[in-house]
């Protein structure tokens, strides 16, 4: 079953269901591409304006990468949900020698590894996105500024959400130095992007404040 296949309200009702799927990674994952999506839509309402000529170029390739992190953000639903299975499956088994609950325990060692990828690759793709979301703020269309904005914010809550179901799985792993270094990836990535989706919305809340935004012919 893949759960992106399902309408807005189907999908939020089986995140409240009482089962561990789909929950905070896939959540994170679909919350970063309707943030991406934003994007898209800035970019699009940029090209082909005459006031922003300049940009297009700029433009057209930003709007490449913004449309496929979307994508990839998407498929990351589903991906997280699969990972997550076969660790939940081994949560339940119960070695009845002392080889089987040897052998259960290095499977779950190897399956917390696996579920903190999915996770690290929402965070790398909705950092990129935040990225991408300061340049349309800034040199895209002003009309549609506050998605701009908006997307940028919306990144930052996927990524941080994504870092639990990382320091969750982290806070299992028997190799502590392995863990020590996916949190320290994990951590630095959500401090300096968190820092610049901060800067796109001060920037996006002065502009739409304290700046005259032409609309006539904009969109």
């Amino acid at each position: 079953m893949d759960y992106t296949d399902k309408s807005c309200k189907e999908f939020v009702e089986c995140v409240g269901m009482k089962t561990p799927i789909p929950g905070g990674g896939s959540v994170a994952a679909l919350v970063g591409a309707l943030g991406a999506s934003l994007s898209t839509m800035v970019a699009s309402l940029t090209i082909g304006k005459k006031k922003f000529i300049a940009v297009e170029i700029e433009m057209e390739k930003n709007i490449e990468e913004i449309y496929q992190i979307q994508n990839d953000l998407l498929e990351l639903v589903q991906r997280d949900i699969d990972n997550f299975e076969p660790l939940s499956k081994l949560y339940k088994r119960k070695g009845k020698t002392p080889e089987e609950r040897k052998e259960i325990s290095a499977a779950k060692q190897k399956a917390l590894y696996e579920a903190c990828l999915v996770p690290m690759e929402i965070i790398k793709k909705c950092g990129r996105a935040i990225e991408l979301a300061q340049e349309f703020a800034t040199k895209g269309n002003k009309v549609v500024i506050a998605d701009s904005g908006s997307s940028a914010v919306l990144c930052k809550a996927a990524m941080q959400a994504a870092s639990f179901n990382i320091y969750i799985n982290t806070n299992m792993l028997k190799d502590k130095e392995l863990a020590k270094k996916i949190n320290g990836e994990c951590t630095a990535r959500i401090v300096y992007y968190g820092a610049l989706a901060d800067a796109v919305f001060g920037y996006t809340t002065n502009t739409l404040i304290n700046t005259v935004i032409e609309t006539e012919n904009t969109i």
